[in-house]
């Protein structure tokens, strides 16, 4: 048998906001893989160490979770009036398959700051101590953000004092904004594919529910947890647990996708594992979270759990956080009504690991809602940078 050396590629191990992933300058890919395809999804899977019949990832970077099974691939931008294109792969676990159809948000806030660190900020827009906005091109869905990183004595300060609810250590603030973050290109309608804010759902082996499907952010299908038999203050183990529950919500999903033209048929599900996201919101009430936090009804507007390839996410994605804020802000939404009701720009939600506040700036013309920011503060924060290895035959 002969031998295959291992190859090495240059490569960071970056956190941003609540989850973790294998950061890459596009150059520095091996030259078949700085293209889409199969190549490249080989090279990114064997990276992570998917797919894994053991659900570990214990042969890769990938923590075996949604949160941290993840890559991106930056390089200066294409596209005018940005510093850099941002380009996100969600890894499958234990499937053979890399799903490029949505963004992270959580990611997003290390992707501005890599991308100071890797210079693709012109140097005459980096201050000596203050915050450099760095603009953003997310290839995945064709939207600008605007990362407003801090900057101490030229170099993109890590650490501070901001505490994010999921993340252990507190961080240096990065204040996100998305803007125009609907997707108008998925579905038939605008923000609200269905053209409707509220929709009653016929999901198979379920039963018809209400839900509100969305696609600011990402592509979100929003129902009552009381429908579900839930209270909204469940934490991982309730769900994650329970072999049915995820299969319905799975199948609340595929029903979702349907609706949402996200896909034509049941089967196309597969190859869409993580778009559109699943949540249910409850009004507010009182939690004790992951961490042992008590969570008080008085200080959320409302509570938020949501699902993550599959499982239920251990705190709550960036993008489905702006997808709460815009949903918020238009009364008669499930998430506007369990709020509270009546019009709003900014909510603070409770989630698995704590809270978060995020706003957004929505505009109704000609009958059809629009929303042209959301906000929201991250941190992030550099792991690990040198070389990561894989087989020279793995791709």
């Amino acid at each position: 048998m002969s031998a295959i050396p291992q190859i090495r590629i240059p490569a960071t191990y970056m956190r941003g906001g609540t989850s973790k992933g294998v950061f890459f300058r596009l150059e520095d890919l091996p030259e078949a893989a700085r293209v889409p395809g199969v190549t490249r999804d080989r090279l990114l899977q064997r990276v992570i160490g998917s797919p894994d019949p053991y659900g570990k990832q214990t042969d890769g970077m990938g923590g075996a979770t949604s949160s941290t099974s993840k890559c991106v691939i930056l390089s200066p931008s294409r596209q005018p009036g940005h510093d850099v294109d941002y380009l996100y792969g969600q890894i499958a676990i234990d499937s053979d398959f890399v799903d490029w159809s949505g963004n992270c948000g959580n990611l997003s806030t290390a992707a501005g700051a890599f991308a100071l660190q890797a210079g693709y900020v012109d140097p005459a827009r980096v201050p000596a101590d203050g915050v450099c906005v760095v603009r953003i091109w997310q290839a995945n869905i064709r939207k600008t953000i605007l990362a407003h990183v801090p900057v101490s004595n030229g170099q993109v300060q890590e650490t501070g004092d901001f505490e994010l609810d999921g993340v252990t250590f507190p961080a240096a603030e990065i204040v996100l904004e998305f803007l125009d973050p609907a997707d108008e290109g998925e579905g038939e309608g605008a923000m609200f594919p269905t053209g409707n804010l509220v929709d009653a759902l016929d999901v198979p082996g379920v039963g018809t529910l209400p839900a509100t499907m969305i696609t600011a952010g990402i592509p979100t299908v929003f129902v009552n947890a009381a429908d579900l038999g839930y209270s909204g203050t469940e934490l991982q183990p309730a769900i994650n647990g329970d072999e049915a529950a995820l299969a319905k919500l799975e199948a609340i999903r595929v029903a979702g996708a349907l609706r949402m033209g996200l896909i034509q048929t049941p089967e196309e599900a597969l190859t869409r594992q993580h778009t559109p996201k699943v949540a249910f919101v409850a009004p507010a009430a009182d939690y004790v979270s992951s961490s042992g936090k008590t969570v008080g009804a008085a200080d959320i507007d409302l509570n938020v759990r949501a699902m993550s390839m599959g499982k239920l996410h251990h705190a709550m994605m960036g993008t489905a956080s702006v997808a709460i804020a815009t949903a918020a802000a238009v009364p008669g939404t499930l998430v506007n009504l369990a709020a509270g009701g009546g019009p709003r720009d900014a909510v603070r939600f409770g989630h698995p690991s704590g809270t978060l506040a995020v706003g957004a700036s929505v505009t109704q013309v000609d009958g059809q809602w629009t929303v042209t920011r959301a906000v929201m503060s991250r941190s992030a924060r550099i792991l690990m940078e040198g070389w990561v290895r894989v087989p020279g035959d793995s791709f």
